[in-house]
């Protein structure tokens, strides 16, 4: 099978090698996200998010299988929901989505968000744990976890997360969580690495960048994740984007770059407070 080159990985705590950069799918459909899928891996991608709350699982399955490539070449994330925030609760959810991605396994299962008024997350993460132990799962991390709910579960068990899954973009950099997790040895990702819009992609020192290096503005903000160590996941459908996206190892922003993007930081303007929302 053809295919375009994939992302370089990271190591996780545990030794697993993750790709550096992947793909997310909400809001897509099933039959969205398969098309999507086999159109990526032909792009080189080999990550691929999707969630219990996305509804998208059997699409994100069934496109593996569309592209023809093994099981093995790919890196399956997915997350569950509030409801199974439970040490044999978690068993179920585990079980609910293989059956549903039609997978044998699961390359990184995430607790979706922490929901600390249920205060379930650390038995869930003790379930979670077991399935890592059981060699089910390869890796284990959360996602919208601040530093005082990792604080917790690492407390609980000894065991810090392989990956926290967080909204961090230029609007929103969230310097304070990614040095928790760098310090921690936690690798961070990020979901909606563009905020979701075309008005971030305008701004001047994104759009000059995108001059200089011949590149997209879309590009450069992908850049700038990888270059600080995080792994974005940025959704898309559509098959030229998709290699645009992916297309972001063979360059590299000056210093002078990354900190006049980083300085477009908000502070916490925008970001979804996950001790307040989550399911």
């Amino acid at each position: 099978m053809d295919t375009g080159a994939a992302a370089p990985t990271v190591e996780l705590l545990n030794g697993v090698a993750m790709p550096a950069l992947g793909l997310g799918t909400s809001p897509m459909n099933d039959s969205e996200t398969e098309r999507a899928v086999a159109s990526a891996i032909e792009s080189g991608y080999r990550l691929f998010d999707t969630a219990e709350n996305y509804g998208n699982e059997a699409g994100v399955g069934d496109g593996i299988r569309a592209s023809g490539i093994d099981r093995k070449e790919v890196f399956v994330t997915t997350k569950f929901n509030a409801r199974w925030h439970g040490f044999d609760e978690v068993q179920k959810a585990f079980s609910n989505s293989v059956d549903r991605l039609r997978l044998d396994y699961i390359d990184l299962l995430l607790i979706h968000w922490p929901v600390p008024e249920q205060n379930r997350f650390v038995d869930a993460w003790r379930g979670m744990v077991k399935l890592l132990e059981e060699g089910k799962v390869r890796a284990i991390g959360v996602s919208n976890f601040k530093p005082h709910h990792v604080d917790r579960i690492i407390e609980a068990t000894g065991i810090a997360p392989h990956v926290n899954q967080l909204q961090i973009n230029p609007w929103a950099t969230r310097q304070s969580e990614c040095d928790y997790d760098a310090a921690h040895s936690i690798i961070t990702e990020a979901w909606a690495p563009i905020a979701r819009g075309s008005e971030l992609l305008a701004e001047k020192v994104i759009s000059d960048a995108a001059s200089r290096h011949s590149r997209t503005p879309a590009q450069i903000v992908l850049r700038w994740h990888v270059q600080r160590g995080c792994i974005p996941i940025p959704k898309s459908s559509n098959p030229h984007r998709l290699t645009e996206n992916i297309n972001v190892f063979d360059f590299e922003l000056s210093s002078e770059e990354m900190e006049s993007i980083s300085a477009l930081d908000r502070g916490g303007e925008g970001v979804i407070d996950s001790d307040r929302f989550g399911h």
